[in-house]
């Protein structure tokens, strides 16, 4: 089967769980809205607003570049950034860390005092746990290790939930949310509103056409990174380093060292 017969198959079985089709559903503002209100609900939202993302968050040709599944901002100028996640590929801290210093860039222009910066809410939605500690949800805020009750006050907040918990630890309206996300059924009404949302995304051809460009676009990519290791476990073979080749499968910094010292990247 071709990649692109591959690429349409996999679009008729997207669901909400998918970055890219959640990312397009939240693009309608009451939807969006009602998630940000059951995932923080002591937060009183009137409406949001989508600003404009100057190119895709790259500050410098050197710096890595983020995609953001869903980003907006409130009434009161909060920005939120919400992420869907489907796999764990154990770097979701720092991840946040990158996503948080992307967007401090963003939101602060030359000459602007820090004290302008936004408050920031950066939230990911997992259909796995990960922290491993059984919770719906987690969140982090800067604290003083020595004083607990003294917060560092820098206006950003992060959240990890997971639609894999069984604790009774979140809303009833929250927690049907997950449930649809990890594929279960649910008859609450905000479910039922995006499940239609994602029947009709489905059938908008323009962004059936972006999804299958950027699926074909990372398995070329793919294999491409195949194709260099292979090229760089021969090297290593040839040389008789055989104890790096199994540490150059987790270290990326090492692989990335070692592409550019035998020349399969420059």
């Amino acid at each position: 089967m071709n990649r692109q017969k591959t690429a349409e198959l996999n679009w008729e079985e997207l669901g909400i769980s998918n970055d890219f089709l959640f990312g397009k559903v939240m693009q309608n503002p009451e939807l969006c809205k009602e998630l940000l209100q059951r995932i923080l609900p002591d937060l009183e939202i009137d409406h949001i607003e989508y600003p404009k993302l100057q190119k895709s968050i790259m500050p410098d040709a050197d710096a890595k570049s983020i995609r953001l599944d869903v980003y907006v901002k409130d009434d009161k100028g909060t920005v939120y950034d919400i992420e869907m996640q489907a796999a764990d590929t154990k770097e979701l801290p720092k991840r946040t860390r990158y996503y948080q210093s992307m967007l401090d860039l963003q939101m602060l222009d030359k000459g602007m005092y820090y004290k302008t910066l936004n408050p920031c809410y950066i939230i990911f939605i997992c259909t796995f746990d990960a922290f491993g500690l059984g919770r719906h949800l987690y969140t982090f805020e800067n604290i003083c290790r020595e004083d607990k009750e003294l917060s560092l006050n820098d206006g950003v907040t992060k959240l990890f939930l997971n639609s894999e918990s069984e604790m009774d630890d979140i809303s009833e309206e929250l927690k049907a949310f997950l449930d649809y996300a990890a594929g279960r059924e649910s008859e609450d009404s905000f479910v039922q509103r995006l499940k239609s949302t994602v029947i009709q995304a489905k059938k908008n051809r323009k962004w059936r056409h972006e999804y299958m460009t950027l699926l074909m676009r990372d398995q070329e990519n793919q294999e491409i990174g195949e194709e260099r290791m292979i090229s760089l476990i021969e090297k290593l073979v040839d040389d008789n380093r055989y104890d790096e080749i199994s540490k150059i499968k987790e270290d990326k910094l090492y692989r990335m060292k070692l592409y550019q010292k035998y020349n399969i990247i420059r």
